[in-house]
Order: structure tokens, then C-alpha cells, then sequence
């Protein structure tokens, strides 16, 4: 059983909003309602506003990303729990541009719906709305009917290279074509040796064997179709790294981003020796890594584990990606 520092249970969210605005006050500031943190200086040659959010749990996702560079406005949910259309709807309104909002959500059926119905409100109110779908995860790839491919660690970059290309002056259409070129070019898996502590109870989401790791586990705590055996770190890595690889197929002049990403619970030490060891695996793969990140920035409270990004990039992906941003998070 885990006990979270907290004030109050129930009262965790609205507190730590508090305290993440007051820590940030010079970049980003809270809606009087409370219901999204939006850019204090958003930059100034955009024609369209960018909005993501989500449930909480998953810090810094989306807030930390709320910036100069990045998003406009982030819509924070009850823990693991989409935000209100509401709250969309009037983050939306408060940041769109001249030529109107993108939202960037991450392919959930409760993001998916009342991102949906704030874009059905929007466009009531004459402001054109358009909508990128993150869906990353290979774990949950499928051919049959279903939800498909989860959202997870690939909508940091997703808002990185939209955000930089919206700062240059994309109008909407524009953005549109880039998000879903981009996004289809980025695959995740993530795996665990324990599982996160449900903030109500302290307990655990789900048991596992202390010789098992779950392979491709959610950041909601979904368990994976399999755990499979410890094994080690090499191992356990190429058998991440190599679907990802045989998803994806870089020609060998197109170098990748990789982010390696904590859950929640993994140590920095362990983050970055897992990071050498990727990175020498694909080089062994004749793969090349223009651009790496290191450390938590898509978590599931407080899991042990990890996951693994990759994204196909170009000239243009690589240049956007590199372009200037001043978020909590991500500053260059």
C-alpha cells in the first residue's frame, strides 16, 4: 500500500494546479474557472491556437508543454478521467487564432468524444476547429474493429513539431496534413515491473510476480495481453525496439527521434543507461538517432517502468523539432 502526500485526497488535482501555476507563473496562467492553464506569452505569428489535455495522473502531460513553442492551452482531467467538453470549449475559445484551433488528443473514447463535442460547439460559434489523433501504441495495434492504437508518449513530440510549425504561420489545413503525417510516423511501447498505486486506496492497480515485467502496459495502468519473464535489460529492449522498427521501416537515410520516457518510478540512473543501451542497438539496426529525450514526461502516477518512442523524421520534422520553446518542461 502507498500513501500519497496529499492535503486532502480529494482535493490532490485543484492543489497541485495551484502550486504547478504559482512555480510557473511566468509562463503560464489558470482560467478564473480552474478549468485549463493556458500560454501567459503565447507566441505572437500564430493563426491558430493549439489545444491539447487529458486526465491527470499523467504530469508533466499536458501542463509542463503549455508554452512559447508548444501548446496554447491544456485541459486537465480528474485522474485518469478526459476533461469536461466544457473546459475544451472554453480553452478553445480563449486561445483560438484568426484562422481557429487544432486540438491534438490522444486516441481515447472519452478524449475522443468531448473533444468531439467542444470541435461540434466550436463550429456553432463560427470557429473552425480541426482535430489531430495521437495513437501511437503499438501494444495495442490491431486490424479488426475496435478503438485502435492508444495515445500515449508520442503527443509530447506531436506538440513539439506542431507547435513550432504553428509559430512560422501554418494555417489550419496545413497543421492538419503535418499532425497526421507526423503522428502516423511515431510508434510506443511500454513496459513494467509494478504497477501504479490508485490515489483513492493506496493500493495497487493490478499484482505482478516479482519476476515478470508487463509488456505493453497503458498509461491508465491497463494490463498488457501478456507479462513475460525478467529478463535482461539487452534482451528486454530489443524486444521493444525491433517492432517498433519493423512498424515504422526508416529507409536507411531517415533518422529517428528517440524518447525514452519514465513512468513514474524509474530512477534517472536507470533512464539514461537504458537510453546508451538503445541507442547502441540502433546503430546496430543501421538506424540513426538525430535527436534523443531523456526522463518522465508521459507518466501513470507512480509505475515502475518505462516507455520506448520512436519518430521517423525528415528535414522539415527535425527542424521544427528543433525550433525554439519555452515551456516548464522543454526549454531551448
Amino acid at each position: 500500500m502507498v500513501a500519497y502526500f496529499a492535503t486532502e485526497p480529494e482535493s490532490l488535482l485543484a492543489d497541485a494546479l495551484n502550486g504547478f501555476c504559482r512555480v510557473h507563473a511566468d509562463l503560464v496562467v489558470r482560467d478564473a474557472g480552474g478549468g485549463y492553464l493556458r500560454a501567459r506569452h503565447p507566441s505572437p505569428g500564430r493563426r491558430v491556437g493549439l489545444v491539447s489535455g487529458g486526465g491527470s495522473g499523467h504530469e508533466p502531460l499536458h501542463i509542463g508543454f503549455v508554452g512559447a513553442g508548444m501548446l496554447d492551452a491544456a485541459c486537465p482531467g480528474r485522474v485518469f478521467t478526459s476533461p469536461h467538453n466544457r473546459q475544451i470549449l472554453e480553452a478553445s475559445r480563449a486561445v483560438a487564432g484568426p484562422e481557429g484551433v487544432l486540438h491534438i488528443v490522444k486516441n481515447y473514447t472519452g478524449d475522443r468524444i468531448n473533444f468531439g463535442i467542444a470541435a461540434e460547439r466550436l463550429a456553432h460559434l463560427g470557429i473552425p476547429c480541426a482535430r489531430v489523433l495521437v495513437d501511437d501504441d503499438l501494444a495495442t495495434a490491431t486490424d479488426g474493429p475496435g478503438p485502435g492504437r492508444r495515445g500515449t508518449a508520442a503527443t509530447v513530440l506531436v506538440e513539439k513539431v506542431l507547435g513550432a510549425a504553428a509559430d512560422r504561420g501554418a494555417d489550419l489545413p496545413e497543421l492538419l496534413r503535418l499532425g497526421e503525417r507526423v503522428t502516423a510516423r511515431c510508434r510506443s511501447l511500454a513496459v513494467a515491473s509494478r504497477s501504479h498505486a490508485l490515489p483513492a486506496t493506496g493500493d495497487p492497480a493490478f499484482e505482478l510476480a516479482r519476476n515478470e515485467v508487463e509488456f505493453g502496459v497503458g498509461i491508465h495502468g491497463e494490463r498488457a495481453e501478456r507479462a513475460i519473464p525478467r529478463e535482461p535489460l539487452t534482451r528486454l529492449l530489443e524486444r521493444m525496439t525491433d517492432p517498433l522498427l519493423a512498424a515504422l521501416a526508416p529507409a536507411r537515410e531517415e533518422p529517428v527521434i528517440l524518447l525514452v520516457n519514465g513512468l513514474g518510478a524509474v530512477t534517472e540512473l536507470e533512464l539514461y543507461a537504458i537510453h546508451d543501451a538503445v541507442e547502441r542497438l540502433l546503430h546496430k539496426r543501421g538506424v540513426t538517432s538525430a535527436r534523443c529525450a531523456v526522463g518522465e514526461f508521459v507518466t501513470t502516477l507512480d509505475m515502475r517502468g518505462f516507455s520506448l518512442t520512436l519518430m521517423v523524421t525528415d528535414r522539415e520534422t527535425l527542424e521544427l523539432y528543433d525550433a525554439p520553446v519555452h515551456t516548464p518542461v522543454w526549454r531551448w
